[in-house]
């Protein structure tokens, strides 16, 4: 997938989440840990989420793409975010997933922090 692509999947991504009710924050948050693709608020609560785009549904599809690595990655970038506010707020971590051209699916609290 080229970047634009991905560019792509994040700002779909972030306009279907806007439009069931979040709130964007940051894009792309990088830090020497990693990057979140998107920070967003839902209510109270800080959203740290995950995009995943697959134009074909082989290996697993979108889901089976955020393993492990990909996770303990995203807690540490998110731990560091968070360490830069004045008060940690409830969080969860959700992924998009997109596979080819279909709609979004996101998977909410689709992995904790432990």
């Amino acid at each position: 997938m080229t970047r634009t692509a991905g560019q792509d999947a994040e700002r779909r991504a972030a306009q279907w989440l806007e439009s069931q009710g979040l709130t964007l924050v940051h894009a792309n948050y990088r830090c020497r840990f990693g990057e979140i693709d998107l920070v967003m608020r839902d209510g109270e609560a800080l959203v740290f989420v995950e995009v995943r785009m697959r134009s074909r549904e082989g290996f697993g599809g979108a889901a089976a793409s955020i393993d492990w690595r990909k996770r303990e990655k995203l807690v540490r970038a998110a731990r560091h975010y968070l360490s830069r506010l004045p008060r940690v707020p409830a969080c969860r971590f959700d992924a998009v997933l997109i596979d080819g051209e279909g709609r979004p699916q996101w998977i909410r609290s689709a992995f904790d922090a432990q």
